[in-house]
């Protein structure tokens, strides 16, 4: 009976891993298509990404009728958390950082998490995953150098140090919000080890409490929209109905980073931190991997050199060597007879 559960929890994980990879390699494409097309977005695209998944969560709230079982104090400090990271994820964008960069870059919350959870949890973890942690981030930097390209987001009057120094800025604030990003992962464990695992509950008023806080940019979003406004229509079902491209682009991206972050919630409900920070890294990895080769970027030696430090430490820190060299069921009946 037990291995019947354990093999349908198994499921159930694998299920929601293939959500968090496709929804969210789908919503970083759908980022760069955005951004591409208009550049300081940011703040547009992360109102509406919290606007949808806090509709979706008030109405499955409101359909079945749950209390809330988390205090308020502790999602006021969650909130807090969650509202700077979403947004400093996205401004980044506005100073020079290219997306695989931005992707990319993101990826090493597998080092800060391995990091503060040693410092804050002091948890010890394997030799192996040190090193496995090790050799996916090399990966991982190997992709970021490879992809990087210097004039992205410069403007034809901007000098080259200008630039240097708007890029500085670009990745002070992804490294902060890198940090940031980490700890609130551990700050989600600690709230689940106390309350229990309602991860849809954390989702909706993650998204619904912040919403507020958009009133502050609101000059900005106005902006956003006249230019999204000003995009080439595509027609939608039929020809008379003339739709700009960048708001069937902004909707898109909205529904998939709605499967993308309720995927991930409950994957982090289920799972420790780091296993969390693992699915997301190679999530990151793989939508690298597409912008590179959709927007034309040639894989060079070095992409494929991280492809393979990438997949090896993916493979060392799951220890799946050591799962396949277990007996099976069959083999230690046979040894038993």
């Amino acid at each position: 009976m037990e291995s019947i559960t354990g093999s349908v929890n198994i499921v159930f994980t694998l299920m929601t891993i293939s959500k968090v990879l496709l929804a969210c390699c789908a919503n970083v494409f759908l980022l760069e298509a955005i951004s591409r097309e208009a550049p300081g977005s940011a703040n547009l695209i992360t109102f509406t990404q919290f606007l949808c998944v806090a509709i979706q969560g008030f109405l499955s709230h409101l359909y079945h009728g749950r209390p809330r079982l988390i205090p308020l104090s502790e999602y006021a400090k969650l909130v807090i958390l969650f509202f700077f990271v979403s947004t400093g994820n996205n401004y980044a964008l506005n100073f020079n950082i290219s997306v695989p960069l931005h992707v990319i870059f993101k990826s090493g919350s597998l080092l800060a998490n391995l990091v503060l959870g040693i410092l804050i949890l002091r948890r010890r973890y394997s030799f192996s995953k040190y090193f496995a942690v090790i050799l996916i981030t090399i990966g991982i930097i190997l992709c970021t150098i490879a992809s990087y390209d210097p004039s992205v987001g410069s403007s034809k009057g901007e000098n080259d140090q200008r630039h240097f120094h708007t890029w500085i800025l670009g990745l002070t604030i992804l490294t902060v919000v890198l940090f940031t990003s980490a700890f609130m992962g551990i700050f989600q464990e600690k709230l689940y080890a106390k309350y229990g695992r309602h991860h849809e509950e954390v989702l909706f008023f993650c998204h619904l409490l912040p919403l507020p806080g958009f009133l502050l940019l609101w000059p900005d979003l106005v902006q956003q929209v006249k230019i999204f406004s000003q995009s080439p229509s595509i027609s939608l079902f039929f020809p008379q109905n003339q739709v700009p491209r960048l708001f069937i682009y902004l909707f898109l991206n909205s529904m998939t980073q709605l499967i993308c972050v309720s995927s991930v919630f409950k994957l982090t409900s289920q799972h420790t931190s780091l296993t969390v920070t693992l699915v997301i890294t190679l999530r990151k990895f793989f939508s690298l991997m597409i912008s590179t080769i959709y927007f034309g970027s040639l894989l060079t030696f070095n992409h494929w050199l991280g492809i393979v430090l990438v997949f090896s430490g993916t493979l060392l820190f799951t220890e799946i060597h050591k799962q396949l060299s277990r007996p099976t069921l069959k083999d230690s009946s046979k040894k038993l007879r």
